[in-house]
């Protein structure tokens, strides 16, 4: 399984789902719990290398600047919201959201994406919105955008 899908790192290191790997295999409780600790352990991150004033855990330590996918995807899961998924030959066989590089350094694009005719263009809106919410309290500013055959996206960076 690779990597970006959301499984087991060779070597056994935890990877939150970014969507665009094959559908997540562990048991749901077992993934559930997973994710949870990644994101006390991101949280606890955050008290530690907080350095100026306000709520720690409202501000991106820089381990999740310098790897925003990696962060907002682990962000996502925590809400806790589906991730996309794909097959061997790159089909898309889940409804969920999926978290690239931006187009500029230190951004990342999150989509919501499904299978072809399974009505993910239907729910992008109200998806990414609810993506947003959960987003902005941590720290991320997600500015939702329409793009390319006006399928909507969100544009994601670390609050000033």
């Amino acid at each position: 399984m690779t990597v970006d899908g959301g499984a087991q790192r060779p070597g056994g290191g935890f990877e939150a789902a970014t969507g665009d790997g094959p559908p997540v295999t562990t048991a749901p409780q077992e993934r559930a719990a997973e994710v949870r600790t990644a994101f006390e352990g991101l949280l606890q991150i955050r008290r530690l290398t907080h350095t100026g004033p306000g709520d720690p855990a409202t501000t991106p330590a820089p381990w999740e600047r310098s790897r925003p996918v990696r962060a907002v995807a682990l962000a996502l899961e925590a809400a806790p919201f589906a991730a996309s998924a794909v097959d061997a030959s790159g089909g898309r066989t889940a409804t969920g959201y999926r978290v690239t590089p931006g187009e500029r350094e230190g951004t990342v694009r999150v989509e919501w994406l499904g299978p072809h005719g399974g009505g993910a263009a239907r729910q992008e809106e109200r998806a990414l919105t609810e993506c947003a919410a959960a987003l902005t309290p941590l720290g991320w500013e997600a500015l939702l955008y329409r793009g390319p055959r006006r399928r909507r996206f969100l544009e994601v960076e670390p609050a000033s």
